[in-house]
């Protein structure tokens, strides 16, 4: 009985701090920042979720994280996102599954036997390679998304890719959750509320039975 209320109070532990670490995300963003590229480029991120202006997606400096063919079907990619075609560092990276990216990287890589082929299909298709587009989503702030923007340094180095090692990672579509801390949260405070009861029932069982004893 007793692993098991230490046991219940852990798990309360952990319930209550990812209950305030996504309270307190809500909270700090009850709806997306706008900022231009040139100044999250400059200056990082001033909060979690973004809706980031004027950057052009760079196809051709796509990473595919997983390295398998299935990820030209559903993604994701990572894209870098530039203030303008010539940008030699790159500061700001999405991940993003837009069905119109994974096309055309999908008949870039796919589609052609030659180096030639594919430079071909590039010059004739420069803007798909480098569309202008407003992003909406959420920069590296949990562990998934701290994982992948590792693994997104690491590809970059294993390809010389020109990367900041404080690039400001955006997974696109993503937004904080509005239920799931709340949920926590109750949970946590509900499992308080147990474990204090059968610390207590503990407690007055032994002073019962000395009670009994003694009369």
């Amino acid at each position: 009985m007793k692993r098991f209320r230490f046991t219940l109070l852990a798990i309360c532990l952990v319930l209550a701090w990812l209950g305030y670490h996504d309270l307190s995300l809500f909270f700090r963003n009850p709806d997306p920042l706008s900022i231009s590229i040139s100044e999250l480029e400059q200056t990082g991120a001033p909060r979690e979720w973004l809706n980031i202006e004027g950057g052009y997606l760079d196809l051709e400096q796509a990473i595919n994280p997983s390295g398998q063919v299935e990820t030209f079907e559903s993604g994701p990619f990572f894209v870098p996102l530039v203030s303008n075609n010539d940008n030699h560092s790159i500061s700001v990276v999405i991940e993003t599954r837009r069905p119109e990216v994974l096309e055309t990287l999908k008949r870039y890589v796919l589609d052609f036997d030659t180096q030639e082929a594919r430079q071909s299909f590039l010059v004739n298709n420069r803007g798909a390679f480098y569309p202008q587009r407003n992003i909406t989503g959420m920069t590296a702030s949990w562990l998934t998304s701290t994982a992948n923007r590792d693994k997104l340094l690491q590809l970059a180095r294993e390809q010389n890719m020109p990367v900041n090692p404080e690039v400001v990672f955006v997974s696109e579509g993503k937004q904080p959750g509005k239920f799931r801390g709340f949920f926590f949260s109750i949970v946590a405070f509900l499992g308080f509320i147990k474990f204090i009861q059968m610390t207590n029932k503990k407690e007055i069982a032994p002073a019962i039975g000395s009670s009994e004893k003694e009369s």
